[in-house]
């Protein structure tokens, strides 16, 4: 959907610019677009090398696997299944740990591979890993790496000047992301145990009506 508006955009800005007379700086705008987007791509290329290989480094050393154990009270509040089971726990931990750092990138495989361990193969959703895809998504962060990677490509001049604000908006964000995933499983819950009693009540009046 998106590569569609995208699409629709810029078709109508060719044409309103064949009807304005400003083709040649559509034109210009768009090859100097392409161009600064290949440079802010390769800009970000050591900075997401740098900050996955040092997860890697940690996560062979076991230092994710001391970290996971440091954070289990945290765990066991947020994957209380995987807790218990230990199945993906550390592919979890070492997830929110990147988008901690605020390297997406390197925290989308982990997450992936966290959730693939968590559902064991089960086809249904399980409370854990809509958690974690949650988190992942609200993503909290202590350094925005990225950001900081792109402000810095950009030409900001005072990198670190926005780091109050991504502590606030991404912490609010996580915290309401936690309350709605545990409210809304907790109603889930409920209404499929009541639905569970209403069908066994169904069936053994039947029962009792067949006798």
């Amino acid at each position: 959907m998106l590569g569609v508006v995208f699409s629709v955009i810029c078709i109508l800005s060719f044409v309103y610019s064949l009807f304005a007379g400003t083709t040649a700086e559509v034109t210009s705008a768009l090859l100097d677009g392409a161009g600064r987007a290949v440079e802010v791509t390769l800009s970000l290329i050591g900075v997401m090398s740098l900050w996955t290989g040092v997860m890697e480094t940690l996560r062979e050393a076991g230092a994710i696997r001391a970290l996971s154990k440091l954070l289990r009270p945290l765990t066991k509040l947020l994957f209380p299944e995987a807790a218990r089971t230990g199945k993906g726990i550390d592919s979890a931990v070492a997830c929110i740990s990147a988008n901690l750092l605020g390297i997406g990138n390197a925290a989308t495989p982990l997450g992936i591979a966290a959730i693939s361990e968590m559902q064991d193969g089960d086809p249904v959703a399980r409370d854990d890993t809509i958690m974690l895809t949650v988190l992942n998504t609200a993503s909290f962060s202590i350094i925005p790496t990225t950001v900081l990677a792109l402000r810095r490509a950009a030409g900001a001049v005072y990198l670190f000047e926005l780091l109050p604000v991504v502590w606030l908006t991404s912490g609010i964000g996580t915290l309401c992301a936690i309350v709605s995933v545990k409210l809304l499983c907790a109603i889930y819950r409920g209404s499929k145990h009541s639905n569970s009693r209403l069908v066994k009540s169904d069936f053994e009046r039947g029962k009792v009506s067949d006798a």
